[in-house]
């Protein structure tokens, strides 16, 4: 290796952030009518789910997992865990409140910085304050990148949906945080 182009763990921890920002930043430009036919059909998606008791598996940063149920309506989340242990989350708005039974702890949580609360409003909006930063579609597959418009380096949430028949119904959602750390949820709607 050259000397000066040696690799610097440090450096990069630091400007990954930057490059994720300057990814998002570019955010379709130029988009086609169909990606923005998309993007509304996932909007309208939003508006009208009603996702009741549906069994999820997530897997954390760490890799390891949970399960259990989740309850989602516009504007409001419900995920009961019962792997690896009784937790629960509660969103709306701009807060949530995660309980781990186990431990007897209760952690409130900020929304507004957090990228699930991209997907927390009533109705989800896919522009303005949320930015999507990729649009993908393979035959029975959209998939769909999200950010906040005005700190992309804060998260970025990638959204999944079977596309059969000109109906979507969400399959997985992967959140990345600040930290760069990822966590996965992985539906089995009824």
């Amino acid at each position: 290796m050259r000397k000066g182009l040696k690799f610097n763990r440090r450096a990069f921890t630091l400007l990954a952030p930057l490059a994720l920002a300057a990814c998002a930043g570019q955010a379709m430009q130029g988009t086609s009518g169909v990606k923005n036919a998309d993007v509304a059909r996932v909007e309208n998606y939003f508006r009208t789910v009603d996702l009741e008791n549906t069994p999820f598996l997530q897997t954390w940063a760490n890799g390891s997992r949970g399960g259990g149920l989740i309850t989602y309506k516009p504007g409001s989340l419900y995920m009961h865990y019962t792997a690896p242990h009784e937790m629960e989350l509660r969103a709306s708005g701009h807060h949530a409140v995660f309980t781990d039974a186990q431990q007897g702890s209760q952690t409130r949580i900020g929304l507004a910085h957090n990228p699930l609360g991209l997907l927390m409003g009533n109705p989800v909006v896919l522009s303005g304050e949320v930015t999507v930063t990729n649009v993908q579609k393979q035959p029975g597959v959209l998939q769909l990148s999200l950010t906040r418009t005005d700190n992309p380096s804060q998260g970025l949430v990638t959204l999944v949906f079977h596309d059969v028949a000109n109906r979507l119904a969400l399959s997985s959602i992967q959140i990345v945080d600040e930290r760069r750390h990822v966590i996965s949820i992985s539906l089995d709607p009824v």
